[in-house]
């Protein structure tokens, strides 16, 4: 039996995914649903809701960008802020891995809250085995 999280992180792929109703979103909705029941913490990186709200302001309006932030706090996502420690961790993921800077905060922050980094971005292949990832 596969060992349950203890923590999840949310990256902007999955987050999309779930807003957009494409269809890994389902099982994004599912994971946040089950973590909500057996009370494991749900977390994002800020830098990763700003990529979230960027891209939904390009794509729809800045509307529909607060609408879909707003929804992460309803869904009680816990947003952290970038420190230190958790922005030079990013740095060390950004400067060995081909990935976005902002990627490299979700896998950060994953790996510092010893949490399952929730993703279907081929981006952190590489990462899989330093961090956990639950594919999505």
């Amino acid at each position: 039996m596969a060992k349950k999280a203890k923590a999840y992180v949310l990256d902007t792929w999955a987050v999309i995914a779930y807003l957009e109703d494409e269809p890994s979103g389902e099982q994004v909705e599912d994971l946040i649903a089950t973590a909500h029941e057996e009370q494991i913490p749900i977390y994002m990186s800020v830098i990763n809701v700003g990529e979230v709200w960027y891209t939904m302001a390009r794509e729809i309006s800045e509307a529909e960008a607060n609408a879909s932030v707003k929804t992460l706090h309803d869904l009680r996502i816990q947003f952290e802020n970038a420190d230190w420690e958790l922005t030079q961790e990013a740095a060390r993921f950004k400067s060995q891995n081909k990935m976005s800077y902002a990627d490299a905060f979700a896998a950060a922050l994953s790996k510092i809250k010893k949490a399952d980094l929730v993703t279907g971005d081929g981006e952190f292949k590489p990462l899989d085995g330093e961090i956990k990832i639950s594919w999505v």
